[in-house]
């Protein structure tokens, strides 16, 4: 098992879960005060959230699993 790289994904799955969080809240609120003048920025911004939130969960996931399985060879 690679201990840094097992850390390495952790905290990129823990960013996930926080960028899981704030993602969809920001788009709700946002949703909530359409007639806001800074209703568009807030939306841009929840949803730059979300799509953070799903780079670091499938870098995440890639790193623990390299971590405890191994980097995998390729045969050519």
């Amino acid at each position: 098992m690679n201990k840094p790289l097992l850390q390495s994904g952790l905290k990129k799955m823990s960013l996930f879960l926080i960028c899981c969080f704030i993602g969809p809240v920001i788009v709700h609120q946002a949703f909530k005060n359409q007639n806001h003048p800074l209703y568009f920025p807030v939306l841009i911004l929840g949803f730059l959230f979300l799509i953070i939130a799903l780079y670091y969960g499938f870098s995440g996931i890639k790193s623990l699993v390299n971590a405890i399985l191994g980097e995998q060879k390729r045969k050519l």
